[in-house]
């Protein structure tokens, strides 16, 4: 008998629409000869399969359940795909722990911690891991022009502590640029993160492991046609995306041996996918790490996967059966 999986996006944050890309991007790559597949798409408290003729009903939260005519359907498995509250900060693991429904990413407090880029910068820096130079904001607080130059520097970073696809990001260049810059950010978080700017070839890194295998994909190269790798670049064709990347097979091994640990210390489950500046001295620098990475087609992790010779669709297999 098939399993019955929900492929679980939307969310509260701005990448809304980006989630709903990539929840259509993993409903083509899961074997549907072995799975029954339905949409489930959250907004606040707004959830909803997406029926076969086009239709929307509601989820019962009590049981993470739903109506088909007379019939109830429960679901199996869940893969989570919200990239931003409440499906990459653990609140969803947490309500999918209590229902007992296995689900493809990490568990609460990996989520929770990988979600914070301030916090999980710092813990993981704990373990030897080279991060930049860093101020957090929380709402309420302020610094001054002069304290962001003298223990930051310009160009520097400023950025939500919390989110993805690159909203609310400015590069900032001048001293005029830099309280509109938090101003924008907060506009999507509550903490905000002001952030060295480190000079070097950008790298991202895709891996996933099971209970009897370890696949780490081969590093993509980003090369943006804009001033950082904003929504533009990710979204709107912006960048050239090389993988592999173009590093030395030493500097591959390097950055996807520093990918297997961080995917260990941090208790990882699932897809994750770690960014990195690589700066002068071929120093790996780590930017941030994405426990429920973009899925469309030409996101960063199929690209890793068909570099790597193998079949997405066996990958999503992998994910799923390796929570049973």
């Amino acid at each position: 008998m098939k399993r019955t999986i929900a492929i679980v996006a939307g969310g509260d944050t701005s990448e809304f629409h980006v989630s709903l890309r990539s929840a259509q991007g993993i409903y083509s790559f899961i074997d549907k000869e072995k799975y029954t597949l339905y949409i489930v798409e959250m907004q606040g408290t707004r959830w909803e399969v997406q029926l076969p003729d086009g239709t929307k009903t509601p989820v019962d939260r009590n049981d993470f359940s739903f109506m088909l005519g007379a019939e109830k359907i429960k679901f199996d498995f869940a893969y989570i795909t919200i990239h931003g509250t409440p499906g990459e900060d653990g609140r969803l693991q947490g309500y999918f722990d209590m229902m007992h429904i296995p689900y493809s990413c990490c568990g609460v407090l990996a989520a929770a911690i990988t979600y914070d880029k301030f916090t999980c910068n710092q813990y993981l820096k704990a373990f030897g891991v080279r991060i930049a130079e860093s101020l957090l904001l929380r709402q309420g607080q302020s610094v001054s022009d002069e304290d962001v130059m003298e223990k930051i520097g310009l160009p520097c970073f400023i950025k939500p502590s919390l989110g993805g696809s690159s909203f609310g990001v400015t590069k900032v260049k001048t001293k005029e640029e830099i309280q509109p810059a938090i101003v924008k950010a907060f506009e999507e978080a509550q903490e905000v993160l002001v952030e060295a700017f480190m000079e070097g070839t950008e790298l991202t890194c895709g891996c996933y492991k099971t209970k009897d295998k370890t696949v780490i994909f081969p590093p993509t190269e980003v090369v943006t046609h804009n001033e950082f790798f904003d929504y533009d670049a990710k979204y709107n064709g912006q960048v050239d995306e090389i993988t592999p990347a173009r590093i030395s097979d030493e500097l591959t091994n390097r950055v996807q041996m520093l990918t297997s640990a961080i995917y260990d210390i941090l208790g990882c489950s699932g897809i994750i996918r770690v960014d990195y500046i690589v700066t002068a001295g071929e120093k790996i620098n780590l930017l941030e790490v994405n426990t429920t990475p973009g899925m469309t087609a030409t996101s960063f992790i199929p690209q890793q996967v068909r570099a790597a010779g193998l079949d997405i669709k066996d990958v999503m297999t992998d994910i799923i059966e390796n929570k049973f």
